[in-house]
């Protein structure tokens, strides 16, 4: 079944590829995203843990989080895909839906390794498919964009493979199997050489943390999600950078199973405090609101790494805030790629008014903003209230301060652009793009805030138990 997650995807890649489904290329997409999201319940559904190749490939507590988040967000874009390639017939879209597919078995692969290096080579590959999304405009912007993505993203990529060496010679100078193996290396992990372990997390947390975009990693987010379509940014800001967080969770996974868990939380709250208030300060009077919605993913990355570094029940806040951050950020990309088209620009000299000239697509795009930035009744207020009560029941009362003080700051950064964007009135000189509000582009982001929604209102109980048993299987180890 594992395999069958990662194949399916691969196969429609294929079938993307072939001249001759240019008419139903845009609906395979769906389609595997569909199949996809079926196998994914199905794995669900045998309960415990999936394994495959001798532990290679594993459906662990964790991935019973991530891969279903992950498919879901994948869905609604792709249910947005048809809609939007209709609105780019100049665009030729054979290479963008196969890289789409591929993009969501690779994700899927990032979330099933158990074996380091396996990993490491799903991160990899998925950065590569995920180039020519960024580079769908072809334009100079968008160029200069994929570069930048593609070198930082290498050097951060190589620094997580040397992070990787450095914890299986860790194992080999304990007298242990220098196997890279989660399971292997969590069982031997109270034997491994405390000093290699401190210097591969440290590594490990600039390199994974470079895919995440933290601070002071960040620099390639805002002009990828400035310049890439809006569902790309979705993809990457809902889809890679919690795959590139769980990778970064299986480290830390070893460093707790080692007794050297309060080493790892200390480096992350500094690098979370830190990213939260980059994306603060860079969100204010920022003109372009889909590089203002980047620098908001370097925030909420920032949340999630402070929530693990408080432990107990900030670390299950965490997990809780990587399934409301995702959502969220669907919502915000896709209302912003449809404002984008009916304007045909993305900065607020030139866009204004969304409310009255896309009323559905500037609702959802005020909506995501009260979302995003931790309002009731959304799922964000409650996974960032419940990191606060998290850092306070530690002690950590200067964390809890800073962390509210940061919230305020991004809220009223963020909050000048969003109004400037949805509020007033359009400018008589914009031309008619011919651009509506439709069903097709207008459900998938409705959705994905219904969700959001329910999970500020309620957490089911099977999804709560699920994360409560991977927030404890990231803080044991097991």
């Amino acid at each position: 079944m594992l395999v069958a997650l990662i194949v399916a995807p691969i196969l429609l890649a294929l079938a993307t590829l072939s001249p001759r489904a240019n008419r139903v290329r845009p609906w395979l997409v769906p389609l595997g995203a569909v199949i996809h999201l079926g196998l994914v319940v199905a794995a669900l559904a045998t309960g415990g843990d999936v394994s495959a190749f001798r532990g290679w490939l594993v459906l662990d507590k964790l991935g019973r989080i991530a891969l279903p988040l992950v498919s879901g967000l994948f869905a609604a874009c792709a249910l947005y895909v048809p809609a939007y390639l209709r609105l780019r017939p100049e665009r030729p879209h054979r290479i963008f839906c196969a890289a789409l597919l591929a993009f969501l078995a690779m994700m899927t692969l990032i979330i099933v390794s158990h074996h380091l290096g396996l990993m490491w080579v799903a991160l990899e590959a998925n950065t590569l498919v995920s180039a020519p999304l960024l580079y769908f405009n072809r334009n100079p912007r968008s160029l200069e964009a994929t570069w930048k993505y593609l070198l930082i993203g290498a050097v951060g990529i190589a620094l997580a493979l040397l992070g990787s060496f450095f914890l299986a010679y860790a194992a080999l100078h304990a007298g242990r199997e220098g196997s890279l193996l989660v399971d292997d290396l969590v069982r031997d992990a109270p034997l491994l050489s405390r000093p290699w372990l401190h210097t591969a997390f440290v590594v490990l947390l600039v390199g994974y943390g470079t895919k995440m975009g933290l601070a002071p990693m960040h620099t390639w987010k805002p002009d990828a999600y400035g310049e890439a379509p809006g569902l790309v940014g979705a993809l990457l800001a809902g889809g890679l950078t919690s795959c590139a967080f769980l990778a970064l969770l299986r480290f830390y996974q070893i460093c707790a199973a080692a007794g050297e868990g309060a080493f790892a939380r200390d480096l992350m709250l500094a690098m979370g405090l830190l990213s939260m208030a980059v994306g603060g300060v860079f969100m204010a009077r920022q003109r372009d609101y889909k590089r203002m919605l980047a620098y908001s993913s370097v925030e909420h990355m920032g949340i999630l790494v402070i929530g693990i570094g408080l432990g107990g029940l900030a670390a299950f806040g965490a997990l809780l805030h990587l399934v409301n951050n995702a959502l969220t950020k669907g919502v915000m990309f896709l209302a912003a790629a449809n404002i984008h088209r009916s304007y045909d620009s993305k900065t607020i000299d030139r866009v204004s008014g969304a409310l009255r000239r896309v009323p559905a697509s500037g609702a959802l795009f005020l909506a995501g903003f009260f979302a995003v930035t931790g309002s009731p009744p959304f799922g964000p207020f409650l996974s960032e209230f419940t990191i606060l009560r998290g850092a306070i029941a530690t002690g950590r009362y200067g964390v809890a301060a800073a962390f509210l003080v940061l919230l305020f700051v991004v809220f009223v950064g963020m909050g000048g652009t969003v109004l400037a964007v949805v509020q007033g009135k359009p400018r008589e000189d914009l031309p008619d793009t011919g651009f509506h509000d439709t069903v097709g582009t207008v459900g998938p982001a409705l959705v994905l805030l219904a969700l959001v929604v329910v999970l500020g209102l309620w957490v089911p109980a099977p999804v709560e138990r699920a994360l409560r048993n991977a927030a404890t299987y990231v803080e044991m180890g097991r």
